[in-house]
């Protein structure tokens, strides 16, 4: 069974120190500040995202579920992703089909291993079981403005 996450004080420091590693443009490059404007009010909120790179197209995977930024993502439809001093705006797609979604997962769960215990799924699992708790795991796919 996975976890459910919960914003706890000290996640609170280790995304703060995340954002901050991010903002200096520090590897690994797959971590992005992304900035999403809130749908109720409309206000910015930026948080650290690990990006995957699956068949050439890149993605934003949420491994803890449906939270706010998700939320957020649908409506508004657009994101900032920020590295270092760069940045840009993409739009963003959410896959609804299972088995896209689960070669996306499958490639995230084996790129970040700290986030492994909100699936279901496990190392040796089938795209089937990533499929099975796409539902769980919202992803989207990022492309260029326009």
């Amino acid at each position: 069974m996975s976890r459910s996450y919960r914003l706890t004080p000290i996640q609170r420091g280790f995304n703060a120190w995340v954002k901050l590693w991010v903002r200096l443009g520090l590897p690994p490059a797959k971590y992005q500040l992304m900035t999403v404007r809130g749908r109720r009010s409309g206000r910015s909120h930026t948080i650290p995202v690990s990006l995957v790179v699956h068949d050439g197209d890149l993605w934003l995977v949420c491994p803890y579920g449906e939270r706010e930024w998700v939320k957020n993502l649908r409506q508004v439809g657009q994101v900032r992703l920020q590295r270092g001093l760069s940045a840009r705006e993409l739009n963003a797609h959410e896959e609804h089909n299972p088995h896209v979604s689960a070669a996306v997962l499958w490639t995230y769960y084996r790129g970040e291993p700290i986030t492994r215990k909100f699936f279901r799924a496990g190392v040796d699992s089938s795209l089937a079981e990533f499929a099975a708790e796409a539902t769980l795991h919202p992803v989207f796919r990022l492309s260029g403005p326009g």
